[in-house]
């Protein structure tokens, strides 16, 4: 019998949660057959099996886990016995003996923990202290036993954003769990959740997303930590689990890595000289980041550590060269990674770099995508910055900051005085890895071929 554990989809993913098993208890499955649809941080994975077996599920859906733990079985032979009802029921010990409740026992003990104040009650009757409305009958399936609202991290956020109320919404996930389109429907019904404020005995509830009904705009959910404070009024906001991740891991980077920083202005006339040629060309035209992009791949083919890592007293020097383009999402950070840049056309670059930053701003982004980057650019310039340093995103060995393209006033080869187009760029090195000299070498060379550009076009 071999296990099957919760992998890792991603370079920074530390739990998932199992959104929906595709084959269920007993099946027989076939290596490379989809499995599990699995949530983490950044996106949704359908998880494929590398064994073939019969199927024994441990980890029923709904349930969050961190990597590692064991969420199913496979055995060459076994009943078709359910093994969700006891994984379901740890807190419900008592068997289901009918042969009709395999359709039941994901929901059943769910409902009984949300309504213990009126066992005799049916399920459906345990809204009556809340409001008559239809949609909040089906209320306690989708909360746990301490009060909180079964739902995925997806619909969470989406919630937080379209300042939807979960307790007001039905779940018709696993187990009465709340999934995204359950709030995407709630958010398009003129008699969604945007009403009154819900009563007392509702508010008292810890839930973790009751987003303020009569906020005009997406609301991140908030509690008043205390009023009337020399600061006024402390409005306490919960971190997404990406925003949790993100502060985990920028903190872990300037507490382990003894970084250093170098400044570099790139003159970028002949990049605004070709951009427009192959604009005139038509099809995709890349933009001055992509050309960025493409650089820093030629340049880390050339300067092996600078596509390394440092880790635990060794060098990591990686085979491919796959640079990592920092996103704007909603209220966080996405690193989504051009794989194989280096061998790429500039063409392809621009070409990837949007589809990626599109996916990125719809929640499309897949695991995948936001894996396996050696090196990272990050570009403000299109918001006027100048300069700035970034945070070298572990365990890489370096990132590129890159400032606003300009004109600016630069003395000519007759010493007259000449407008030029130029950029600043920031290089952060682990010094671990990353010497002074030749992390200044490896940024000349990105200068090289940003100020004569025909080897990004023709490479």
């Amino acid at each position: 019998m071999s296990e099957i554990v919760m992998p890792r989809l991603s370079d920074s993913m530390e739990e998932g949660t199992i959104l929906k098993w595709l084959k269920a208890d007993g099946d027989p499955v076939a290596r490379g057959e989809p499995l599990a649809e699995i949530e983490t941080d950044k996106a949704t994975l359908t998880y494929e099996s590398d064994a073939a077996g019969v199927l024994t599920i441990v980890a029923p859906a709904g349930e969050t886990l961190p990597i590692g733990s064991v969420i199913a079985r496979l055995d060459g032979g076994g009943n078709g016995a359910s093994a969700a009802v006891p994984a379901q029921a740890a807190t419900e010990p008592e068997p289901e003996p009918e042969p009709e409740a395999a359709s039941q026992p994901q929901r059943e003990p769910e409902r009984r923990a949300g309504t213990d104040a009126e066992p005799a009650a049916p399920p459906q009757a345990a809204a009556p202290p809340q409001a008559a409305a239809p949609p909040q009958a089906a209320a306690p399936s989708t909360a746990r036993p301490d009060g909180r609202v079964k739902a995925s991290p997806v619909a969470r956020r989406l919630a937080r954003e379209q300042g939807v109320d979960l307790h007001q919404i039905a779940g018709t996930g696993p187990g009465g769990r709340i999934v995204k389109d359950d709030v995407e429907r709630a958010a398009r019904s003129p008699a969604a959740p945007a009403a009154p404020p819900p009563p007392p005995a509702e508010q008292a509830a810890p839930a973790p997303a009751p987003a303020p009904p009569t906020a005009p705009a997406p609301a991140r959910p908030t509690t008043v930590a205390a009023t009337g404070t020399a600061k006024g009024d402390v409005t306490i906001q919960e971190l997404t689990r990406t925003q949790g991740l993100i502060a985990r891991r920028m903190a872990e980077s300037r507490a382990t890595i003894p970084s250093f920083e170098l400044r570099m202005e790139i003159g970028m006339d002949a990049c605004v000289a070709l951009r427009g040629e192959l604009k005139a060309l038509g099809g995709d035209v890349p933009s001055y980041n992509d050309m960025v992009v493409k650089a820093c791949a030629l340049a880390l083919r050339e300067f092996p550590r600078a596509n390394g890592s440092y880790r635990d007293a060794r060098f990591e020097l990686y085979g491919r060269v796959n640079v990592a383009v920092a996103v704007a999402a909603a209220d966080a950070l996405v690193v989504p990674t051009v794989f194989d840049a280096d061998r790429k056309s500039l063409r392809e670059i621009a070409r990837e770099t949007r589809a990626l930053a599109e996916r990125v701003r719809a929640g499309a982004i897949t695991p995948p995508e936001v894996s396996g980057g050696t090196f990272t650019v990050s570009n403000l310039g299109m918001y006027g910055v100048t300069d700035f340093t970034a945070v070298i995103n572990p365990p890489q060995a370096a990132i590129l900051a890159v400032g606003a393209l300009a004109p600016r006033a630069a003395v000519g080869d007759d010493g007259e005085l000449v407008a030029r187009h130029t950029m600043n760029v920031t290089l952060a090195c682990d010094h671990r890895i990353l010497y002074g000299a030749e992390a200044a070498e490896f940024l000349a060379r990105i200068r090289a071929l940003l100020e004569r550009p025909l080897a990004l076009a023709f490479a």
